[in-house]
C-alpha cells in the first residue's frame, strides 16, 4: 500500500465518525479553539454593532421592520424579504420607539421606496435616542451570524476534518466582509448564514435521505429565502443536484419516485415558510392582478408609462402566484434596478451601468491577501494531491455550485455595481471549500502546513488591524483603508457609518467646533449626533461653480471633516480636498482637514482662484445643513 494511501486511511479513521451536526457539535464542546473563536466573532461584532453609526440601507430596514410589526403588513422595503429586519426590530419594541413618521394604513406602492423617507422621519422623531435603538436591533441579528460559523464548522468537519473544521470558522470569524455586515440589520450576512445552512441540511439529505432530513432542508431553505431574493436560484440549483446525485451515487436505498416525491416536499415546504414569513399577505394572487415597473415583467416600453403587466389577456395571466404579493414585487422592483444602468464607480471610473468583473476586484481587494494564499493553496492541494485534499466530486460539487451560481448571478446584473455584500452569501461555501488544505496537518506535510499557519495568521492580523472599521477594509494590495476610496465607493467605503466617530473626536478636539461638514448620509441629519456644522464651499472644478464667484469658491481656511465618497462625487463640488492631506480621520470614511489660510491660498493659486485677503473669507461656506 502507498505511503499517500495509508495517511489517507488514517484521516479518515480520525475523523469518519464525526459526520454528523451533533458530532460536530461534540467537536466545539470540547474544542476550546472552537468555543474561543466564536465567543470571539460575538464580541467583534458585537462592539462594532454599538460603535457604529446608522448606515444607508439600515434607516430603510429599520423603519420597515417597525412597520411589519406594528401594521401587519410588508409593503416598506420589498427588494429584501423581511426575515432579518423582523429578527432586527422584534426587541426593540419593547424600549417603546416613536413610529409616528410611519403612517398607518394604506398600501405603499413598491417602487416608491417609502421606506427611506419614513426612515428619516423615525430618526428624526427619536432624536439622539435613535442611535441606541439601532444598536439593540443589530444585536438581535448576532446569532444568525454565529449559526453560519457553525455551520461552516460543521460542515468542513464533515468533509475534510477537524483542523479544517477549525480553518473555516476562523475565517468566518475573522473576514472583514463578515464582519462589516455581520454587525448590520441589513439582510447579507443573515442570507450566507441561512444559505449555507440550507444547503448543508440538502447536503445531508442528499447523502442519507429521509423525510426527517426533507423537512429540515424545507424549513432551511424556506428561511434562507425570507433573507434574500438572490436565493430563489436555489429552486432551480437543488433540483440540477439532485438529479446529478441519483444518476452518479448508488448509495440511496429509496428509489426514483420517492426521492423525487421527498425533493417536491422541499419545495413546497420552503413556499410555505416563505408565505408564512409574510403572513400569507396577498398569496396566490392572479398573475394579471400585479401591476410590474422592471420591463422585463411589464413589457411596457412607452416611459410615460410607470406600470404595465406583460402577462395581462394572457393564459399565464389566470394562474393564482403561490408566493406573497411583495415578495413578487420585491423581485420586480430589484430587476427594474438592474435595467435602470445607475451611475457605478471603479477605480477612479464612473460608468452608467457596471462591469461583469466588478464582484470579482471587490473581492481581491477587500478580502485579506492570507484568504487568497489560502485559496490559492486549496486550489494547487486539488491539483497536483487530489487523493489527499479531494473527497468525492459530488461534495465538492455541492460547496461550489451555490458560491459559482451567487456570483454569476449577480455579475450577470450590470445595471449597476455598489457593493460587494451582493456576493456575501457566496463566502462560507468558498471558506469552507479552501478549509481542505488544513488537512496538511493530519497528512505531515509540514511546509505547507507553515504555509497554511503563516497565510491565517496574515489574514487574520490585516483584518483585525483595522478593528472596528471593518466596513472600511481594503488590503495590502492596493495600499490598504486610506487609498480604498480610489477603487470602490458605496458601501465598500463609506455608508455612513462613522458618524458616531466624528462626535467622538470632536468631543476631544472643541477647537474645531466651527466644523464644516459634507457627510455621506443624507437621511441621517448630524445634529442628531450632536455635530454642528456648516457646508463647505465647493470648488472651482464643480459643474455648478459658475452660479458664485471667485471668492465664494473653496478652498478657505477652517476646520472640515468629508466623507471619502464626497471626493469622487460626479459633479466635482470637492475635488479640491485630493490637493490637501487629511489632519486626522474618523474612522476611515471621513477625512478631518485643518487648512491654514496660508495652505488655502497655495492651492487657490494653483485652481487659477485669487487667494484670500483675510483669516476668514466668506461664501456659501456658512449655510448650514446638508450639501
Amino acid at each position: 500500500m502507498s505511503s499517500s494511501r495509508q495517511k489517507q486511511q488514517r484521516i479518515e479513521s480520525v475523523d469518519g465518525d464525526e459526520t454528523s451536526l451533533g458530532a460536530a457539535h461534540g467537536i466545539v464542546r470540547r474544542n476550546p479553539t472552537v468555543i474561543a473563536l466564536l465567543i470571539t466573532q460575538l464580541f467583534l461584532i458585537g462592539w462594532m454593532a454599538y460603535r457604529d453609526s446608522v448606515t444607508w440601507d439600515e434607516v430603510g430596514h429599520f423603519a420597515a421592520g417597525l412597520r411589519h410589526w406594528r401594521d401587519k403588513t410588508f409593503d416598506l422595503y420589498v427588494v429584501n424579504p423581511p426575515l432579518a429586519r423582523l429578527v432586527a426590530c422584534g426587541p426593540v419594541l419593547l424600549l417603546r420607539p416613536s413610529m409616528t413618521g410611519i403612517p398607518r394604513g394604506g398600501g405603499f406602492p413598491a417602487w416608491h421606496r417609502a421606506e427611506f423617507i419614513c426612515g428619516t422621519k423615525v430618526a428624526k422623531e427619536n432624536g439622539e435616542r435613535y442611535f441606541w435603538l439601532i444598536t439593540v436591533s443589530r444585536w438581535g441579528c448576532l446569532p444568525i451570524v454565529l449559526l453560519g460559523g457553525l455551520v461552516c464548522f460543521a460542515w468542513a468537519s464533515e468533509l475534510y476534518g477537524r483542523s479544517a473544521a477549525t480553518l473555516a470558522l476562523a475565517l468566518w470569524t475573522f473576514s472583514p466582509t463578515v464582519l462589516a455586515h455581520g454587525h448590520l440589520i441589513t439582510p447579507d450576512a443573515a442570507a450566507a448564514s441561512l444559505g449555507v445552512t440550507a444547503s448543508y441540511c440538502f447536503h445531508k439529505w442528499l447523502n442519507q435521505q429521509s423525510w426527517r432530513r426533507a423537512v429540515a432542508s424545507g424549513l432551511t431553505l424556506g428561511l434562507a429565502e425570507l433573507t434574500k431574493g438572490t436565493w430563489i436560484i436555489l429552486f432551480l440549483l437543488w433540483p440540477i443536484l439532485w438529479l446529478v446525485w441519483r444518476t452518479w451515487r448508488r448509495a440511496h436505498a429509496w428509489s426514483w419516485s420517492w426521492s423525487f416525491a421527498q425533493l417536491t416536499c422541499i419545495a413546497l415546504l420552503a413556499i410555505w415558510i416563505i408565505n408564512l414569513g409574510y403572513g400569507f399577505e396577498g398569496s396566490f394572487k392572479r398573475l394579471r392582478e400585479y401591476k410590474f415597473v422592471s420591463a422585463s415583467f411589464s413589457g411596457v416600453k412607452d416611459k410615460d408609462e410607470i406600470t404595465g403587466n406583460r402577462f395581462a389577456g394572457t393564459v399565464a395571466g389566470w394562474i393564482p402566484v403561490p408566493l406573497p404579493e411583495n415578495y413578487v414585487s420585491g423581485i420586480d422592483v430589484q430587476k427594474r434596478d438592474f435595467e435602470s444602468k445607475m451611475l457605478s464607480y471603479l477605480r477612479g471610473e464612473w460608468r452608467q451601468g457596471g462591469w461583469w468583473w466588478y464582484y470579482v476586484y471587490a473581492m481581491l481587494i477587500k478580502e485579506p491577501v492570507g484568504t487568497w494564499l489560502l485559496g490559492v493553496l486549496a486550489i494547487g492541494a486539488t491539483v497536483f494531491c487530489r487523493r489527499l485534499y479531494l473527497v468525492s466530486w459530488q461534495d465538492e460539487l455541492m460547496l461550489l455550485a451555490p458560491a459559482i451560481a451567487v456570483l454569476v448571478l449577480v455579475s450577470s446584473q450590470t445595471g449597476f455595481n455598489h457593493h460587494l455584500r451582493y456576493v456575501l452569501p457566496a463566502f462560507p461555501f468558498l471558506f469552507i471549500w479552501m478549509s481542505k488544505i488544513a488537512r496538511s496537518f493530519q497528512l505531515g506535510h509540514r511546509w505547507i502546513a507553515v504555509a497554511v499557519l503563516v497565510a491565517m495568521t496574515w489574514a487574520t492580523a490585516s483584518s483585525l488591524s483595522i478593528f472596528p472599521h471593518s466596513l472600511s477594509y481594503f488590503n495590502e494590495l492596493v495600499g490598504g483603508p486610506k487609498n480604498g476610496h480610489w477603487h470602490l465607493g458605496n458601501s465598500n467605503t463609506d455608508w455612513g457609518q462613522d458618524l458616531l466617530n466624528l462626535k467622538r473626536w470632536l468631543d476631544q478636539h472643541p477647537q474645531a467646533k466651527q466644523l464644516q461638514l459634507v457627510y455621506d448620509l443624507p437621511l441621517i441629519d448630524p445634529t442628531l449626533a450632536g455635530i454642528e456644522y456648516l457646508t463647505p464651499p465647493i470648488g472651482p472644478t464643480a459643474l455648478d461653480a459658475k452660479k458664485y464667484g471667485p471668492v465664494q469658491l473653496g478652498p478657505k481656511n477652517g476646520w472640515y471633516a468629508v466623507s471619502v465618497n464626497h471626493l469622487h462625487r460626479t459633479d466635482h463640488a470637492y475635488d479640491y480636498f485630493r490637493e490637501f492631506a487629511p489632519t486626522a480621520m474618523a474612522g476611515y470614511s471621513i477625512y478631518i482637514y485643518h487648512i491654514t489660510t496660508e495652505q488655502a491660498n497655495s492651492v487657490r493659486v494653483k485652481l487659477g482662484l485669487p487667494a484670500l485677503e483675510n483669516e476668514f473669507g466668506s461664501g456659501n461656506a456658512h449655510q448650514k445643513g446638508p450639501p
